[in-house]
């Protein structure tokens, strides 16, 4: 006779169940519409939502591409109520594995705002580009940060 645990297959629901409350998909837009960009994005995972002051906050964004890519930048720009705030640009090797194999990939970006970021409704813009210049994706997105800080439980 076959005997099937229950207990490990419910966990794992449970712990997927769990995981799902803190990484919640986002809708994202292509900078333009026009454009046939060579990085399809598949979704944006922001963790946790509303992003926290003063705690470590992911952008998961999940992609595939045609082509294999041997190194570039990624070049984030962040607006709060559609004033431009911030802008940074990271080598896109610190932000997934190189170099990108053709096919799906993730692209993941964890950061700790500052325990002073005002609470509110944000847009990211997020540029990719190659190691010769050339624009692979533009995307956009909104977020959430919340009132929660660090300092919320002192």
């Amino acid at each position: 006779m076959v005997r099937f645990d229950f207990l490990p297959f419910l966990l794992l629901l449970v712990f997927v169940l769990v995981l799902r409350c803190f990484a919640i998909s986002t809708d994202v837009s292509y900078c333009d519409q026009k454009t046939d960009y060579d990085v399809k994005v598949k979704g944006v995972e922001i963790s946790p939502t509303p992003v926290a002051r003063g705690q470590p906050a992911t952008f998961s964004i999940s992609a595939t591409t045609g082509d294999s890519i041997s190194g570039g930048k990624l070049v984030i720009e962040v607006s709060y109520f559609g004033w431009h705030v911030h802008s940074e640009t990271h080598d896109l090797c610190d932000e997934t594995s190189c170099p990108v194999t053709e096919g799906d990939f993730v692209i993941a970006h964890s950061q700790v705002l500052p325990v002073y970021t005002p609470p509110g409704s944000y847009s990211l813009k997020m540029t990719m580009y190659d190691d010769k210049q050339k624009e692979l994706m533009c995307i956009s997105f909104d977020f959430k940060i919340g009132f929660a800080s660090a300092f919320s439980d002192s």
